[in-house]
């Protein structure tokens, strides 16, 4: 068991130095920003991917959307080779981006080789691997320090997100959300160190028999990694909903035992808090994980704070997530099982 996690851990603690090189990277590659994202002919922007590489597809559409004030999407890969027209209609003109860390996901390659030379379609990416299929079949953003040894997505997909955000930034010739991301970078490597200091001593104490993630906006992605990340490490069963979603019926399942854990955005923050304090009263356990924390808060059991609560909710996206994998980390460690080899899985899924 003293084994467990050794590669987990330290790509977890690295993201700062993957967002770093992710950013000088993305310098280098002004010229793919101008060919697609800042290209005004594409109708629609599709983020497709599988997996955590889906989820952080639906970030990436949420931020393209705001920043661009154009039209973008996310799916799941097998969507677009299996049900196109259901997911992207015909008719109008489409700019592909394939989400993967690999480059290497069967579902994600065939999405792309399926509208491969149709008309109104474009192809791009953005991989960790610049080697890979999916680099060999479209022009890719590549994340060179987002190279990962463990199975599940952690600092491949915060330097991902956050290059993919730059880019999106560069494109939309958005000089506030450029400055809002390089404070973010610079800010990250504190907040991966303060987050391991908050969630172990959280894990070690507390024991839940459900885990719930609530977000909104460009964090409902978000909420959908955090869910998938602990079930992947420990083996536990936990659900994501949009934060006033889960007051539809899902909130049913909360009682004393449930840990419900609410990335707080600062634009329905009112709001979003108002649902975790009606959580509470059910006897749930809540979380919160918040640009700052206020008197609003003090009703929760835990709160972290992860600062920057001066830039957008979209630039801070990135903020949430050492938190969020520090907890599926540690809850795997206590279970005792091992969060780099998870049952059932590989890190690169074929069909």
């Amino acid at each position: 068991m003293t084994q467990f996690g050794q590669l987990t851990y330290p790509e977890i603690s690295s993201q700062a130095e993957a967002l770093q090189a992710a950013w000088t990277h993305l310098e280098k590659q002004q010229e793919w920003v101008d060919r697609y994202l800042a290209n005004r002919e594409y109708d629609e922007v599709i983020f497709i991917g599988s997996g955590s590489s889906y989820y952080q597809a639906q970030t990436m559409a949420a931020t393209f959307r705001k920043w661009t004030g154009r039209s973008a999407a996310a799916h799941p890969s097998s969507e677009i080779f299996l049900f196109r027209e259901a997911a992207a209609p015909s008719g109008k003109n489409y700019l592909l981006i394939g989400v993967s860390r690999s480059g290497e996901s069967t579902e994600v390659i065939l999405a792309l080789e399926s509208v491969k030379g149709l008309a109104g379609w474009t192809i791009a990416g953005i991989t960790c691997y610049e080697d890979s299929k999916m680099a060999q079949i479209s022009e890719c953003l590549v994340s060179p320090l987002g190279k990962e040894r463990s199975t599940v997505m952690t600092r491949s997909l915060s330097s991902m997100t956050f290059m993919m955000q730059a880019a999106i930034a560069k494109a939309a010739g958005n000089a506030q959300a450029l400055q809002e991301l390089e404070r973010v970078m610079k800010h990250d490597a504190d907040v991966v160190r303060t987050a391991d200091d908050f969630i172990k001593p959280l894990v070690d104490k507390e024991t839940f028999n459900k885990y719930i993630y609530l977000g909104m906006g460009a964090y409902v992605g978000l909420g959908q990694e955090a869910s998938l990340k602990i079930k992947e490490m420990s083996y536990v069963w936990t659900e994501s909903y949009g934060t006033l979603e889960f007051r539809h019926g899902p909130k049913s399942v909360v009682d004393p035992g449930t840990l419900v854990c609410l990335l707080v955005s600062e634009q329905a923050r009112a709001y979003e808090l108002k649902v975790a304090e009606e959580m509470k009263g059910y006897g749930a356990f809540v979380l919160l994980i918040t640009a700052a924390a206020g008197s609003d808060t003090a009703f929760a059991d835990a709160v972290f704070e992860i600062g920057e609560a001066g830039v957008s909710d979209e630039a801070r996206s990135v903020l949430y997530l050492p938190a969020l994998q520090y907890l599926g980390y540690y809850t795997a460690m206590k279970r005792g099982v091992d969060p780099d080899s998870p049952k059932n899985l590989t890190q690169v899924v074929k069909i």
